[in-house]
């Protein structure tokens, strides 16, 4: 009895002693006695296990959620995908607006305009005539329409042109420059992608075949004048000069505001997936705060929504800020149309930006849940991506639903900072703006909806409880 009561009061002490005596020696045979524990019953079993109910209705489960899943996916691939193949499926579907202005006046000017203006289809960029009264400074007027976005592409036949040649099969001048009568404008940085791979080839092949033809007409003209003058000038002219003959009439192309910073591709149009992204991560983490918490079940519905709300606005302002800084960090140049201003202007848009898209998928994941969330950021990725890539003036007329995007408006004004294109910060911060209040109202309707269907499925179990 003793040595038993001593063995419970070390047992409670947690000592290790050695006990003499027959009830210690019991006590040890009774401990080799003792079967093993039964091995677990997890991580056991195969997959393709007959014969075991458990197995089999572990893979049913397992085979459909995933089956469904992968039907969901290939869903996603033709209905959500093929916004973003349509769009460039048809490149152009419509022109671009190009301007001629001839200042001119003389046989270059009316040769050039008539050449241009019927171009044979497709038409890349479908040239109209505007007087020369429009613009009073002469090619300063036409640049800053075209830094205006009043158009995509000019061609300027040059004042004295026709005189300058004139003169030079008159006179043989060595010096003679045809590329001096005709120049072309574009303006890269309002879209690199419309300007390098449409328009500069089009004003190429455009003009190339424009100053072949007068090329041709006035050889002809010049073998054949009665102009006396004129032909016995030709031995001389073809001697001193003849790029009078052989080129007489040539061009320039100038880039008013060249893509010149490759790291401003990283914001204007890849960053904006990015930007996206890092939105869909910040709701993400806020879903799993309130699973995690609890807040979804604790608080009334007000201070949920409020909670909802201020943590994304505040969440996306700082986030926004240190994303900004990345692109200072590498050297982006935000001076070139607001001074200093730029960047507290760049930081802002990147803010509403976040919230524009952000917002929305945190009011959605109220419903969606985070099982189906990520279809529709699919789906909101491809809708703006779509109208980045080419301008929306050359895509089917279904996307003109662009013009009303978040990434399109953050696009045009992220070019406006880096480049000095257009302003366009006034209607772009406005429909910004409009996204972030349409999804701040309709996040707490959502979040009303789901909480008066959680009260009624926990009124169906206990009826006598209500939730808060």
């Amino acid at each position: 009895m003793t040595d038993t009561l001593r063995t419970i009061d070390f047992k409670k002490l947690g000592t290790t002693t050695t006990l003499v005596g027959s009830t210690s020696s019991q006590y040890s045979n009774d401990a080799e006695d003792v079967p093993p524990p039964p091995p677990p019953k997890w991580f056991m079993k195969n997959f393709l296990a007959k014969g075991d109910p458990e197995v089999s209705r572990a893979r049913k489960i397992y085979l459909k959620a995933y089956i469904s899943g992968l039907g969901m996916v290939i869903i996603t691939i033709f209905c959500v995908f093929s916004i973003y193949w349509g769009s460039l499926w048809k490149v152009p579907e419509h022109s671009l607006r190009g301007i001629v202005v001839d200042f001119d006046g003389g046989e270059i000017g009316q040769s050039v305009v008539q050449s241009l203006i019927n171009s044979p289809p497709p038409q890349v960029v479908r040239w109209r005539m505007r007087s020369p009264r429009r613009f009073p400074r002469g090619p300063v007027d036409v640049q800053n329409s075209l830094k205006e976005n009043e158009a995509w592409a000019a061609i300027v036949i040059n004042d004295g042109a026709s005189a300058n040649l004139a003169n030079a099969l008159l006179s043989p001048n060595g010096s003679y420059n045809g590329s001096e009568a005709i120049t072309a404008y574009g303006v890269e940085a309002r879209n690199e992608n419309a300007y390098r791979n449409l328009i500069r080839p089009l004003i190429q092949t455009d003009l190339d075949r424009v100053k072949l033809d007068f090329a041709l007409q006035l050889a002809a003209r010049v073998t054949s004048s009665p102009d006396s003058n004129l032909t016995s000038n030709l031995t001389s002219l073809l001697s001193t000069s003849p790029q009078t003959i052989i080129n007489p009439i040539s061009y320039t192309i100038v880039n008013l505001i060249p893509f010149n910073q490759p790291v401003a591709s990283a914001v204007a149009f890849v960053g904006l997936i990015y930007c996206l992204i890092l939105s869909f991560f910040v709701v993400m983490v806020a879903y799993g705060a309130r699973q995690a918490s609890g807040v979804n079940r604790i608080l009334d519905l007000k201070s949920l929504i409020i909670l909802r709300l201020t943590t994304s606005f505040l969440g996306y302002f700082f986030l926004s800020l240190f994303y900004s800084l990345l692109s200072l960090a590498f050297k982006l140049d935000f001076t070139r149309r607001y001074g200093h201003s730029g960047f507290f202007l760049f930081w802002m848009l990147n803010y509403f930006g976040m919230l524009s898209v952000g917002l929305a998928l945190e009011s959605l994941i109220t419903i969606f849940t985070a099982t189906w969330i990520p279809y529709f950021q699919m789906l909101w990725i491809i809708a703006n991506v779509s109208v980045c890539v080419f301008p929306i003036e050359i895509l089917p007329g279904i996307f003109h639903y662009g013009y009303a995007t978040p990434f399109y408006n953050l696009s045009i004004s992220i070019r406006s900072i880096a480049f000095g294109t257009k302003n366009t910060l006034g209607p772009s911060f406005g429909i910004l703006i409009l996204w972030v209040a349409i999804s701040s109202m309709t996040l707490p309707f959502l979040q009303w909806f789901v909480r008066r269907r959680q009260i009624k499925a926990a009124d169906k179990q206990i009826p006598e409880k209500r939730i808060g």
